[in-house]
């Protein structure tokens, strides 16, 4: 082939690999780098920067030819984009040079990135998407645009960076029509990629259409505002003589410079900073401004000020989706959920159509309330308006039915997606693992990771946790060092409370207190909570007591070790030590949480506590209870007094087990839930052992459907056996 002509497309995309082992003569023989020849890796390196940082004018084609069969041959890849980035250079060198000698040398260049890439298909059977970029960026800059699109539909799972390359190249050559279609077909798009579209339209002086991608990025790409934006359009202005619009520009600058700084005040939680900025705003007759209204309720809601958001919410003379939805999700976020379902109901009073940000954000709320029905209907208004096929809505949905224990139809859900990203995959891993499904989370993790997606820590702690509901010891060893050596995963105070749920809940206290040993630091409340629990259930009272005295130590107001503890005491029968336990929590102030279990029935929540006489239907609830405990002790149902931590006769511990607080809940299901709906039901703490056993009795005898969610987990009891295998 003559120097300058251009191989087939076809040929430089389909090459046969060798089947054979022989060696070319012409190939240098070299030894693949390893730990003991890491030195001449390093010098191979080092010629490599050298030769791309020289100043040679005519660097010699057939020594960079033997550089990169050295490079190919030891797998060198970041040398390899290296030796494109000097590729790049070159050709910016040679638009120094005489126009006479320009063509020339760049059809020079163009033979030179594709006998590279030609190296790059044979030696490397899936190479990394970050070369494939390189490849994309070289064959962009030499204007070989069909060869970079090519480059960009052989990577497999293209990123971020990778849409923004195909997507600028398109740009600086004047392909408007495809930079268009890739811009709309981006999963997501920053702020580099609203630039490339404005920059393509602006460079090839179409001014109707930068100006709409401009308010279409002002509408739906507000967060990626940037000077690089303004710049581009102020120079638009400039060449085109658009003084009116140029003002608008700078009207925006203004305004949107408030917002930069409101960002920052609430992504650092500095409130006293934002206040500040407010009363500047306030002075400087801005704080009517849609936009910097907004902002500021974003601010105050990250800054966990909702009386203040709300204020200012409240004052707005005018509202867009971006005010509602700012209030909406600060709701949600700050734990409002209630009110964040009831603004959504206000805003749509008020005609404001709802974005894929705002329905997402209303749907977590409903999966934070388990509210099924809602979250079912906010579901059906994502079908008709259209908004289902925007990612963030579908991922709410699949966390939705997941929390409320619809585990079917969040599988449903992720499998009719066309497209999914990793809060997908860790959302339905996460649904699983809260039913403590292992097999089933653990496969997802698999095929998560097969689909070459990286899983994050919130996959990891799905993960996990279904390792340690499951008594998977060591597979979540396996997981936990993975998640460090293999993905990069420094663990956070979550992991390690997972891993010492998975020790402590198998039986394993004595690896559990070594391990904590061993932790960089001390675990949280819920880490010795958890140790101090399984103590109890093992009745270890040695590590037990270690861990109470650790959790006082961190939290003296929790009453959790008191509760545990005394538990300990009371299951070995040392009643003056309860006691002492009791009194201590009266003396300094502490206060159980009551233990109380809801049910909802046609949009009404009904809640029970413990020998609760407060329903105006107490008396079929009672009469339903203690049908129930006679058919179960027929069954062979015997009550597990161990849970009663009062030293009383036995016939007030058995009066007390029967009147729990999840037991009536579940009557009153029995009463009034259709029998072809499943009962579902709620608590605000942990399932105790003898209502867990009852409800397995009580599936079986009314031939009923019982989903309990706890504080910890969901627990489906059917046919007279329980989802968590009895390991919770």
């Amino acid at each position: 082939m003559e120097e300058g002509e251009e191989p087939p497309i076809s040929k430089l995309f389909i090459v046969k690999r060798p089947t054979n082992k022989k060696e070319n003569k012409d190939t240098p023989v070299v030894e693949k780098p390893s730990d003991c020849n890491c030195d001449r890796v390093m010098v191979l390196e080092s010629i490599i920067v050298w030769t791309i940082t020289s100043e040679l004018s005519k660097p010699s084609l057939s020594s960079m030819e033997k550089m990169m069969k050295i490079m190919l041959f030891n797998k060198l890849k970041f040398s390899l984009s290296a030796l494109l980035t000097f590729l790049r250079k070159q050709r910016s060198h040679n638009a120094l040079c005489r126009h006479s000698n320009s063509f020339k040398r760049k059809a020079r260049d163009q033979t030179q990135a594709k006998k590279l890439h030609c190296h790059i298909i044979k030696a490397l059977v899936n190479p990394e998407t970050f070369l494939l970029n390189n490849l994309i960026i070289t064959y962009g800059k030499l204007g070989n645009i069909e060869y970079a699109r090519h480059v960009f539909d052989e990577i497999p799972h293209p990123n971020l960076f990778s849409w923004n390359t195909i997507l600028s190249a398109y740009s600086k050559l004047g392909h408007l029509l495809e930079m268009q279609d890739m811009f709309d077909r981006m999963p997501n798009q920053d702020g580099v990629s609203w630039n490339s579209l404005i920059s393509g339209y602006a460079c090839y002086g179409s001014l109707i259409e930068a100006v709409k991608v401009y308010r279409r990025m002002l509408k739906e790409g507000l967060v990626n505002l940037n000077r690089i934006t303004f710049s581009t359009m102020l120079i638009l202005c400039s060449n085109q003589g658009c003084v009116d619009l140029g003002r608008q520009i700078h009207g925006n600058i203004m305004k949107f410079g408030f917002l930069s700084v409101l960002t920052a005040c609430g992504g650092l939680l500095a409130l006293e900073g934002g206040k500040q900025i407010h009363a500047y705003i306030i002075r400087t007759d801005y704080k009517d401004n849609i936009f910097v209204s907004s902002a500021l309720v974003d601010m105050y809601c990250k800054c966990r000020s909702i009386k203040s958001a709300e204020t200012v919410f409240m004052r707005m003379t005018s509202k867009n989706v971006v005010s509602w939805t700012a209030m909406l999700v600060g709701y949600g976020q700050n734990g409002y959920s209630e009110e964040a379902v009831r603004i959504f109901r206000d805003m749509q009073r008020k005609g404001i159509e709802p974005d894929d940000f705002t329905l997402g954000s209303v749907i977590s709320s409903c999966a934070n309330l388990a509210s099924l029905e809602e979250g079912a209907q906010f579901h059906a208004h994502a079908l008709v308006s259209g908004l289902i096929s925007f990612i963030t809505v579908s991922n709410a949905l699949v966390t939705l039915y997941g929390k409320c224990g619809s585990i079917e139809d969040s599988h449903r859900m992720f499998n009719d997606m066309k497209n999914r990203d990793e809060v997908s995959w860790t959302a339905l891993i996460s649904a699983y693992s809260q039913f403590g499904d292992a097999k089933e989370t653990i496969d997802l993790f698999e095929m998560m990771l097969a689909q070459g997606l990286k899983p994050d820590g919130v996959s990891f702690i799905g993960v996990l946790s279904a390792c340690s509901r499951a008594g998977l010891v060591e597979k979540g060893h396996q997981y936990f060092e993975s998640m460090i050596k293999e993905h990069g995963i420094t663990p956070l105070p979550d992991h390690y409370t997972c891993m010492i749920d998975l020790l402590s809940r198998s039986g394993r206290l004595e690896e559990a207190k070594t391990f904590i040993n061993k932790m960089p630091f001390h675990p949280d409340a819920i880490g010795w909570a958890t140790l101090l629990s399984s103590s109890r259930f093992y009745g270890n009272m040695e590590i037990g007591k270690w861990a109470a005295e650790s959790l006082l130590e961190l939290e003296p107001q929790n009453p959790a070790s008191y509760i545990l503890l005394s538990g300990i005491y009371a299951a070995k029968r040392e009643w003056d030590n309860v006691a002492q336990l009791r009194r201590g929590m009266r003396d300094k102030g502490v206060r159980k949480e009551p233990g109380c279990s809801w049910i909802k029935y046609k949009n009404k929540v009904y809640i029970f506590s413990a020998d609760d006489q407060s329903s105006p239907f107490s008396d079929q609830i009672y009469s339903e209870l203690e049908k129930l405990n006679c058919k179960m002790r027929a069954e062979g149902y015997v009550p597990d007094m161990s849970y009663v931590l009062h030293d009383v006769d036995k016939s007030d511990k058995i009066k007390m087990l029967n009147h729990h607080s999840e037991k009536l809940a579940i009557a009153f299901g029995l009463i009034f839930v259709p029998t072809d709906l499943p009962i579902r039901v709620f608590k605000n703490l942990r399932v105790c052992g003898d209502c867990h056993n009852a409800t397995k009795y009580i599936s079986k005898i009314t031939k009923r459907e019982i989903l309990v969610r706890d504080a910890v987990r969901f627990h489906l009891f059917k046919d007279g056996s329980c989802s968590c295998g009895d390991f919770w």
